[in-house]
């Protein structure tokens, strides 16, 4: 599996990144299909094979349940195997999400991630964007308080999951990465992946496969988004050994 610098930062990541939101939350989803949230036995086997297959980031949130915590429980002994990537600004409590991006909240929330995954540092911390990304860069400053964190060294890179294109171009301005949705039946956000190769920023792509609704291949999806210069990585979520296999493959056949 080839891997990535993203962008400017020193961190090398595989083209394909494994999603674990499924780890730790089936409510309030939007997949087509319900699901069992896994055993720990099924974690721990799911991750061994990302890892024989060559995949070394790890996307995961607060919001996604108790995800992080599961991650630190299998990942005991192996943390220097991978690049964890996780979030602040948003929770999902009783069924319902709230976002907190002032800078107390985002100082706690990574305190707390720290101690979930069981690391002493965070490779990505991403702000979970509510929608209104302009505000939180503009008026929360919240990209102020995550390069201190990082100047202080609990945290490696940073930047938004965005949600607008003006966002997108804001945090490739004032961060290390942006991750955007992008997919063959959406490209809206073309131009922020575009902007990013420029500036020399890393892209993660969020929803390619259209949280499994899509409507075209696997393999056709990732020759489409890898075939778009200054795409880094991909996160694809999966509990499916065999879609996990898939995917990869279909990654390895682009290169």
């Amino acid at each position: 599996m080839q891997q990535r610098r993203l962008g400017t930062t020193n961190i090398d990541v595989s083209v394909i990144g494994l999603g674990t939101v499924k780890f730790g939350r089936n409510q309030g989803v939007k997949y087509p299909t319900d699901f069992a949230l896994p055993s720990d036995k099924e974690i721990t086997a799911l991750l061994n094979l990302a890892s024989e297959l060559g995949i070394n980031l790890l996307d995961t949130a607060p919001a996604y349940g108790n995800s992080e915590e599961r991650l630190g429980q299998a990942l005991r002994g192996e943390r220097h195997k991978w690049v964890l990537s996780t979030k602040v600004g948003e929770e999902f409590i009783n069924g319902e999400s709230r976002f907190d991006f002032s800078a107390k909240y985002v100082r706690q929330s990574v305190e707390r991630s720290l101690q979930r995954l069981q690391t002493d540092y965070l490779d990505i911390v991403l702000v979970h964007s509510n929608g209104d990304d302009e505000n939180i860069i503009q008026v929360e400053k919240i990209f102020s308080e995550l390069a201190l964190l990082k100047q202080a060294g609990q945290i490696r890179a940073f930047g938004m999951s965005t949600k607008t294109i003006s966002g997108g171009k804001l945090t490739i301005d004032l961060a290390d990465v942006a991750m955007v949705s992008f997919s063959p039946t959406y490209t809206d956000e073309r131009e922020i992946i575009a902007y990013a190769k420029q500036q020399h920023k890393g892209i993660l792509i969020k929803k390619a496969l259209v949280s499994g609704h899509l409507p075209v291949s696997v393999v056709e999806t990732m020759r489409f988004i890898f075939s778009e210069p200054g795409v880094t990585s991909i996160i694809v979520g999966t509990l499916n050994p065999s879609h996990l296999q898939q995917n990869v493959k279909a990654a390895i056949a682009c290169f």
